[in-house]
């Protein structure tokens, strides 16, 4: 198979396909809420939406990165996390604390995913 890219832009793309396997940009934020409980939600909504139009879902997620503004908002970020993702199929995960590139962003997740069809 060879490489693919879904939504380019010219600094980066939002999702790079090849040989089966879905390698997300870093999402942030879209909404305007302040709060990492729907900044966690709105970012997960958009991992849903780019693995899907990859031919991909959260079902088939191989490794998942989270940077978090402040480590403190682990736990609120963690009860979206755990209602969102499946059960029985929660991937290998790191989650750090960093500096974002906007003050505004309080959290920026990193997928990896395998395409449906090579499961």
């Amino acid at each position: 198979m060879g490489l693919q890219r879904l939504h380019v832009a010219a600094r980066y793309s939002e999702a790079a396909i090849f040989n089966g396997v879905v390698y997300l940009a870093g999402m942030v934020p879209e909404c305007e809420a302040k709060d990492v409980r729907s900044q966690t939600a709105d970012v997960l909504a958009q991992i849903d939406q780019r693995l899907a139009e990859a031919g991909s879902s959260k079902a088939h997620l191989l490794r998942v990165q989270i940077f978090l503004n402040d480590i403190k908002d682990i736990g609120a970020m963690n009860e979206v996390w755990d209602a969102w993702v499946l059960p029985g199929s929660a991937p290998p995960r790191a989650t750090v604390q960093t500096a974002l590139s906007d003050p505004s962003y309080r959290i920026e997740i990193v997928a990896t995913a395998v395409q449906a069809k090579v499961v």
